[in-house]
């Protein structure tokens, strides 16, 4: 493997890692604004969940809780899908086609040179 072509798999890699970054940020952002408005929505159900727990206690306040209950669902399906995503590669590493695709992307931003906003993240 040429120097090149082992910076080069270096700065797909630094990229991999923002993409890693972008995704837990927005699952904490979720969780702070969706996630905390359903919770605060919630806490009249919940303070009822913790003394009387019964699955019809959940059910009904889900249920005539729309909003929050959506919410709710978002945020464990957003972290729920990052958690099997980054496990994923992890364990099998990443795909052929994700590797591409990442790929083509650094050539693009070192194509675009210093302008591109991630050019200083890659390039470090």
């Amino acid at each position: 493997m040429s120097k090149f072509q082992s910076d080069f798999q270096q700065k797909v890699l630094r990229l991999h890692q923002l993409t890693v970054y972008g995704r837990w940020l927005f699952v904490l952002f979720s969780w702070l604004t969706f996630g905390l408005y359903a919770l605060w929505n919630l806490k009249a159900e919940i303070a009822l969940w913790l003394d009387y727990f019964t699955w019809a206690a959940v059910y009904y306040g889900l249920h005539f809780n729309f909003l929050p209950t959506v919410c709710l669902a978002f945020c464990v399906a957003v972290t729920i899908s990052v958690l099997v995503w980054q496990s994923r590669n992890l364990i099998w590493g990443l795909p052929k086609s994700e590797k591409r695709q990442l790929e083509k992307r650094v050539e693009k931003i070192l194509a675009s040179g210093k302008k591109h906003p991630l050019w200083k993240w890659i390039n470090s």
